[in-house]
């Protein structure tokens, strides 16, 4: 555990090098892993693309938040991405259809089962597919939370579906201006 000094209060936060380790394949095909987004502000959702309602009513508020972000030329640039939850049926097409309904530069990953959940570990998701129903279509249980990332790879936040965009925005600003590199 590395324990970082923050706000007059200790959060711990882990650097576990489990997702480093683990390949996930983006929406375009490429393999990536987190040291691909070591130097970059990310915010990450877990999901899947046949979610009927939460799934896109969270990326639609992480890429509203991403894109006001944008607008402030003194912030670096937040990087978005969503691991799904579902490696069964979201596939890299499936990934890359659904992607670009959202944020531009939102990233879609996929992997194997096993290489999703060992990205999911890191964030303690979890993530439970229900019963298939007659014509063999399921709905994933899983944590709902959006996670802030800096540019260490260590977690620094979550943000549950009750957070509004102001409030996200205002928390990434404030995690910002007081970041330390470690």
């Amino acid at each position: 555990m590395v324990r970082v000094r923050r706000h007059q209060t200790y959060n711990y936060v882990t650097a576990s090098p489990v997702w480093r380790s683990v390949f996930l394949v983006d929406h375009t095909g490429q393999r990536k892993t987190k040291q691909d987004f070591l130097g970059s502000w990310v915010l990450l959702y877990f999901g899947f693309t046949h979610c009927p309602d939460i799934c896109p009513d969270e990326l639609e508020k992480m890429s509203a938040v991403v894109s006001v972000l944008d607008q402030d030329l003194s912030l670096p640039k937040v990087q978005p991405l969503f691991i799904t939850v579902d490696p069964e049926r979201d596939t890299v097409s499936a990934m890359a259809a659904y992607v670009k309904d959202f944020h531009p530069r939102l990233i879609g990953l996929t992997g194997t089962p096993d290489e999703v959940k060992h990205a999911g570990r890191d964030y303690r998701v979890y993530a439970n597919a229900g019963p298939k129903d007659e014509d063999g279509d399921y709905i994933v249980d899983h944590t709902i939370l959006i996670y802030l990332v800096s540019p260490d790879g260590l977690f620094l936040d979550y943000y549950n579906r009750m957070k509004s965009q102001e409030q996200i925005m205002e928390s990434i600003r404030n995690h910002m201006k007081t970041y330390v590199a470690i």
